[in-house]
Parts: structure tokens; sequence; C-alpha cells
């Protein structure tokens, strides 16, 4: 069993005659319904991760009389983490989520049932500082809620009626997260690998259940304002057209990424299996590594953990605003910091992979910009779309997250973000893990 949304029917149905029926017709209004409250528990989870961050990371250490968070705090939190991540893990139904390790997946319906192994896993890796990101879980929930409500309102529905909705969940759930419905219904259908008929038959309720709960992100923003949770860069610094040197460096980005990610990749894959074997004893002690890459950064830079800690999501677009502030061997040093970090959460930790990719993919491009050639801008967006085809795989989806970022200036980008992002994907491909290199599903119940 798998933790992502279930985008399928089954090859029984001809999907040309089901687009037609009746049934689809309430299907696209079922899918409709279950968007709003989908989206609205998206939002509000989204919103308890954060001020947990906050609390935990801020005001709990002020609460105990210092005056700001005391460099070694990481550790505290991180250690909960393990172990909260690893008894659900061992005692709640399921797998409590995916995982990352093995890429971002999007097939399989979740079970109603898993969803108390995903949320709670998934909530103490973000809110503790996990290097991990939020749209994994998000997919999961909104699957499983979406096959809840299917269940709930007709206990015998079919199974494509199930996997239709519980997709349609999952389209709600991350509507807003990467800036723009259209990019997560993007990103659902390239790691599903849609095509064809069956692509409609899914597409058109996922985009339906997608844009109602952009709508009710938008509301509830207004309604509450606690501001929004989606990923987003504004004030970059324009970029009017390509040239031949920056060509170039999308070449030798490409490569770098490829190189990068790769070595995270199978540092991931090559700690889980260890570390399923005795997660209650050694899933702690990963978060307690990942502190450490936290604070040996704060240490060596003087900057905060904060830096290396979390997704990146919020942190991205504070990276590309203050790039002037940053110096060559800070960036360095946090692209190193970070990616460690990240392969170790990757290894054992319940999450999304997409975020600190895009972090480190952005720090590095940047780092790059300190050197002739290079605009920061063009550095950012060539190394977030290499850096998340080098983890995701996924090369339509690595070209418009750029893109989509940085909406003025993406006619500009776009040739050299492609350029890169094809320079990683075929490295990737030549050295990165093949899939008879990803473990098969283990019982973690020994």
């Amino acid at each position: 069993m798998t933790d992502s949304a279930a985008p399928g029917p089954p090859s029984s149905l001809n999907p040309a005659e089901l687009l037609k029926s009746r049934a689809y017709v309430v299907l696209l209004v079922l899918a409709g319904v279950v968007g709003v409250p989908v989206s609205t528990v998206a939002y509000f989870y989204l919103k308890a991760v954060d001020a947990s961050q906050t609390y935990v990371f801020t005001t709990l250490p002020k609460d105990l009389g210092w005056a700001k968070e005391p460099v070694w705090w990481p550790l505290l939190p991180l250690f909960v983490s393990g172990v909260i991540v690893a008894t659900s893990i061992r005692f709640l139904p399921g797998t409590s989520g995916h995982k990352p390790a093995e890429g971002f997946k999007a097939s399989g319906t979740v079970r109603p049932v898993d969803l108390y192994g995903v949320i709670l896993a998934s909530f103490a890796t973000l809110a503790l500082g996990v290097v991990l990101g939020p749209e994994a879980p998000l997919i999961a929930i909104g699957s499983g809620l979406g096959a809840l409500a299917v269940r709930l309102l007709k206990r015998d529905a079919p199974a494509s009626a199930v996997a239709a909705v519980a997709a349609a969940g999952a389209f709600a759930a991350i509507a807003t997260l990467l800036g723009s419905p259209i990019i997560g219904a993007f990103l659902l259908m390239e790691a599903a690998g849609l095509g064809g008929l069956a692509l409609g038959v899914i597409l058109v309720p996922g985009l339906l259940a997608a844009g109602i709960g952009a709508l009710m992100f938008v509301g509830l923003d207004d309604w509450t304002g606690y501001g929004t949770f989606s990923l987003s860069i504004h004030n970059a610094p324009a970029f009017t057209k390509p040239t031949g040197y920056e060509l170039l460096w999308a070449l030798a980005i490409g490569v770098a990424a490829a190189l990068v990610g790769t070595v995270i990749r199978r540092t991931a894959l090559t700690l889980q299996p260890i570390v399923e074997k005795r997660m209650i004893t050694l899933m702690p002690l990963v978060g307690l590594a990942v502190a450490g890459c936290a604070i040996a950064f704060a240490e060596s830079t003087g900057r905060s953990t904060s830096d290396v800690l979390f997704s990146g999501q919020t942190a991205l677009p504070a990276l590309v605003d203050s790039a002037a502030t940053w110096s060559a061997n800070s960036l360095v040093l946090v692209a190193l910091f970070k990616s460690a970090a990240y392969a170790l959460s990757l290894s054992c930790f319940r999450g999304g992979p997409v975020f600190p990719g895009l972090y480190i993919g952005a720090a590095g491009g940047i780092a790059f910009s300190h050197m002739p050639g290079l605009p920061m801008v063009a550095g950012a967006a060539m190394g977030m779309g290499a850096m998340s085809v080098a983890m995701l795989g996924l090369p339509m989806t690595s070209v418009l997250l750029p893109a989509l970022l940085f909406p003025s200036d993406a006619l500009a980008l776009t040739p050299l973000v492609i350029l890169a992002v094809v320079a990683s994907y075929v490295i990737t491909a030549w050295i990165g893990p093949a899939k008879d290199d990803v473990p098969k599903a283990q019982a973690v119940r020994q």
C-alpha cells in the first residue's frame, strides 16, 4: 500500500464512455463538494505546523528563560520527532506515509484508517524541524479524506469512484501549496504517469477540486488573517534575456545538481534499511544528527539554525530576497549542511522531498552567481529546476516550478532552466540510483 493519491480508473472501464455517463456528472459534483472540507483541513494543518514551529523554536526557549533560542536547542525537538515518528510507524496502521527516500509517489488510494499515522508522523516531522516538506502528507491526507467521503456516502461504491474522488481530494489538498493549483495538479499527473483518455477522466474532477481548494484557501486567508502558506517569491530582480555565458552556466549547474542529488539519494537509500531494523532506537539518533548539521552550520557562519532546519518553504523567498547579504562561503555551507540534513531526513522520517531540493538548488545557484557571468536570479532559477529534477525525476514539473516562482522573468529564464533541467535529468539517469536500487517495501513491525 502506498500513501499517495490514487489517480487511475480500472482498466476494464472505457474512459470515453465514462466521460459521457451520468455517473461521471455525479463524480464531478462529489469532487467539487469534497474539495471544500479537504482544502479546509489542509489550510488549518499548515497553520498548525507553522504555529508549532514558531512555538517550539522561538516562544518555548523564551518561556524557559533564554533571551533567544540556544544554539543547541534543535537537539531536543529533533530527538522528540524521531521518537514520535518511529512510534507512529511501528504501532499505527499503515506506514505513516510513503518513504521519501524512494522518490515522490502519487499512486494508490490511502485507506482512511491510515490517516492517523500519516497525520501524526508528518506533523512531528514538519513541526519539529526535520528537513522535509508538507506536500506528500497533504496529498495523502487529501486522498484519505476523499476516499472516506465516498465510503460515508455509499459504502458499496465502486473502486473506480473511490479512486477518482481520492485523487480529487489530493488535488484539493495541494491546490495552492506550490503557488498555483495548476503546478500542483501537474506534479500529481506527472508523478502518476497519467496519459491518454485516463488523464481526462481523472484530470477534470481533480482540477475542479483544486480550483475550489484554491478559492477556499483565499477565503480562509481573508477570514482568519493567518496569511497564505503558498510558496511564492516576490520582488525578484529583473532578468531580460539569456546570454551565451549563462547557457554554459546552465550546463554547469545541471551537472552539479545531478551530482549533489545523487549523493543525497544514495545516502538516504543506504541508511533507510539500517534505520528501519531498529527504528525506535535509531530514528531519534538520526534526529540528533539532523540537529547537529544545523548547529554546525550556525557555529560556522553565525547565522541561524533555521536556515538548515525545516523544509525551506518559508525560508526560500527570504533567501532570494536577501541574496546580497549572503557570502559565497555561507551559501556553499548552507547547501552542504542542508543537503546532509536532507539525506538523513529522507532516510526515515515522513514528509515530502520537493521543498528542501528547491532551497538547496537556489542556494547553490546563488553561490554560483558570485562568479562572473551569472545573474543571481538566473542562478537561483536554474539551481531550483536542476535540483528538483535530480530529486524528483519529473522534468516538466521541474521546469514549471521556477517559471511560476519568478513569473515576471519566466519567459527569459525558461530556456536556461530547461537546459539545466535536461543536463541534470540525463546525468542523474546515468549515475543516480536505478529503480532496482530502491528497496521494496519492508515490514517494519518485526
